[in-house]
């Protein structure tokens, strides 16, 4: 396969296409609509999804695992949820294929093997997890009750956009249960910051907290927090979400708890979640035409190793010193690889270690060695530097920081930069039109006035930041009084 990248500028999509396929991360799939995440792109979901673990059980939540297929029945208990959702469901409605007597080799479905009940494939799990919280739950002192999953999940899509949107993909979901109304909200904001705070410090991604208009809200929530990324292209990408769910479907499917006086009430409910769309949101976040840039703190390869050697004995030598190296930078809790294959030549793997995003490249020869030095290579500013190798785990876990901060003050500045205000309607469009990212627009508060900006530009409202500032002032569309501005984009 041939390693150029097309460029940002020329088509920012095949640009994200290229990085991702070339890079390592995932493939196309037989089934359409599906992808396949490699292995280089799966250690990237583990590492993110064990610090992500960590962060829940930090916070007191615990793993459980529900079942893939939901009763139709009990999908459609909270009508808001079912019908969101209704467009994306795969059915099962058999469970049996036989020979096709008519076409040997082929199979059929048996019309015999009809299920009682069609089962719907989780599109998300509220359903199939508020049935079982009804017989957990039964007094106060069953509360809060704090699960998380790890799980697929499937929302039936045929345009594949690796990471980005397919019909089948990985993430978490909190479902959690409270005496209280506050208590529930506090659950609720409590994630978002939790998933603010790995977005910014492990994915060097800044974000902004906020809470969705009515018409972006999740299907069966109250309320709707989010955290929003920019991308290099302008457009917003959803980054992670938290749901107040009220009392929505504790009513649904009748989950009652006796408080302390033993008065029954509806429980409380939340849900959030993140998915492997943040790894899209990693590569389009960072990268550049050479190939991926990747925070250190997920880097499934933080420090790469290459040999420069001419013969058997200069090799032997390098072998025995990174041997050494190796295990002080292991120690030192540092990922790192010795590529010692000598099929490729050194200049091939500088290249290769370029495109799949590793942060810190160390190249090291027996002239090196006698002078007890390294040269080391940072991915992100391309910058090279002789570092001696006493002390040399030391100075690399200095310099993992430094290219995190990095990482993440550049994502930051850009997107500080691309955050406008617009005043009126054709400055507003004239932005859309230039890539311009976020735009902090008044808007008259309606769903009808929310719907017609979509329908003329595209643009959505992506959030209405938490610390926004209240200033009256005209909506862009319709000129009606407006107490604040909020943020639209376009998005992925």
């Amino acid at each position: 396969m041939s390693k150029e990248i097309t460029s940002r500028t020329t088509d920012y999509s095949q640009w994200y296409n290229d990085l991702i396929l070339k890079g390592g991360l995932a493939d196309y799939s037989a089934v359409r609509g599906c992808m396949v995440i490699k292995p280089y792109g799966y250690a990237i979901w583990e590492n993110m999804r064990n610090e992500l673990d960590r962060m829940f059980k930090e916070t007191g939540h615990e793993n459980a695992y529900f079942p893939l297929f939901v009763p139709k029945s009990l999908f459609e208990a909270e009508e808001k949820n079912a019908e969101g959702f209704a467009k994306e469901c795969a059915i099962v409605t058999h469970y049996r294929l036989k020979a096709d007597p008519e076409n040997k080799g082929k199979l059929i479905v048996d019309p015999e093997a009809k299920l009682d009940e069609e089962l719907v494939v989780r599109p998300t799990s509220e359903a199939i997890i508020w049935n079982t919280y009804k017989g957990w739950i039964q007094s106060y002192r069953d509360l809060p009750l704090l699960i998380n999953q790890w799980a697929n999940v499937v929302r039936w899509e045929m345009r594949t956009r690796l990471f980005l949107r397919t019909a089948e993909f990985l993430w978490q979901e909190g479902h959690t249960a409270h005496a209280t109304s506050q208590e529930a909200v506090d659950e609720t904001v409590q994630m978002l910051h939790v998933y603010a705070t790995f977005a910014e410090e492990f994915m060097a991604m800044p974000v902004i907290k906020g809470v969705k208009s009515a018409n972006e809200r999740f299907a069966g929530a109250v309320d709707t927090y989010c955290i929003e990324a920019l991308m290099q292209d302008g457009k917003a990408l959803q980054a992670g979400t938290s749901h107040f769910l009220g009392q929505n479907f504790a009513k649904a499917f009748d989950v009652k708890f006796a408080d302390k006086e033993n008065k029954l009430d509806y429980v409380w409910a939340t849900s959030w979640g993140v998915s492997t769309r943040l790894i899209g949101a990693l590569v389009m976040a960072h990268s550049d035409d050479q190939g991926l840039i990747l925070p250190p703190k997920l880097a499934p390869i933080q420090v790469v190793i290459v040999p420069i050697f001419k013969g058997e004995e200069q090799k032997q030598l390098i072998d025995e010193k990174v041997k050494i190296l190796q295990q002080q930078l292991k120690l030192a809790g540092i990922r790192v690889k010795y590529d010692d294959n000598d099929n490729n030549r050194p200049g091939w793997k500088f290249a290769e270690y370029e495109m799949k995003g590793v942060p810190v490249r160390i190249a090291i020869g027996a002239r090196d060695i006698a002078n007890n030095v390294v040269e080391v290579a940072r991915r992100d500013t391309k910058e090279k530097v002789t570092m001696s190798i006493d002390g040399l785990a030391e100075n690399i876990i200095v310099l993992l920081n430094d290219i995190q901060t990095a990482i993440y003050n550049k994502a930051k500045s850009f997107r500080d930069e691309h955050i406008t205000n617009a005043n009126s309607w054709e400055e507003f469009v004239a932005l859309l039109d230039g890539k311009a990212g976020f735009i902090a627009a008044h808007w008259d508060g309606t769903p009808e006035t929310e719907d017609k900006i979509k329908e003329l530009t595209k643009a959505t409202i992506r959030c209405i930041p938490l610390d926004n500032t209240m200033e009256e002032g005209k909506c862009i569309l319709t000129g009606n009084v407006s107490q604040q501005r909020v943020l639209f984009a376009r998005a992925y």
